[in-house]
């Protein structure tokens, strides 16, 4: 058994130690809001937060993370800065196909956790590793410009 905190609810999973976090999340856990993209860490989608830090959680063995504090999509909406992105994403309707969408809000959440007055380079650095196929790019800039300037 392998002891998981996601999303501040202690979890005890009965799983291979080298099974990525990703299966873990959807398939154990029922969490299905962290989406498979690449299954190499290449395109964001499956972006989780572990101890505060975004992670792609599709190439992360589960037992890397047993005992740390994971955080998914679904516990976004619970924290001040995860109100303000989800809220700026609405506001500048920038979901298309919205597939990519959960790994974006996570990057982006990350970011402004520390950065609270982002730059565009600090957001293109930032949510470089989120790949978007429908191209919603300066959307997404936007809505973090605006999530950040309501946290001020």
């Amino acid at each position: 058994m392998i002891q998981l905190n996601v999303n501040g609810k202690l979890h005890a999973v009965d799983v291979a130690p080298d099974t990525p976090l990703l299966w873990v999340l959807r398939d154990t856990l029922g969490l299905t809001g962290t989406k498979y993209g690449c299954g190499q860490a290449l395109c964001g989608a499956c972006t989780v937060h572990v101890d505060g830090a975004p992670l792609r959680s599709c190439a992360t063995p589960v037992s890397a993370v047993a005992g740390r504090k994971i955080a998914t999509i679904e516990n976004a909406d619970r924290s001040r800065v995860g109100k303000a992105v989800q809220e700026a994403w609405r506001k500048l309707d920038v979901v298309q196909c919205g597939y990519c969408q959960s790994g974006q809000i996570m990057s982006a959440i990350a970011l402004l956790s520390q950065n609270r007055k982002p730059t565009n380079a600090d957001i293109d650095t930032a949510l470089a590793g989120n790949l978007c196929r429908c191209a919603t790019y300066v959307r997404i800039r936007a809505a973090v410009h605006l999530a950040a300037k309501s946290l001020a």
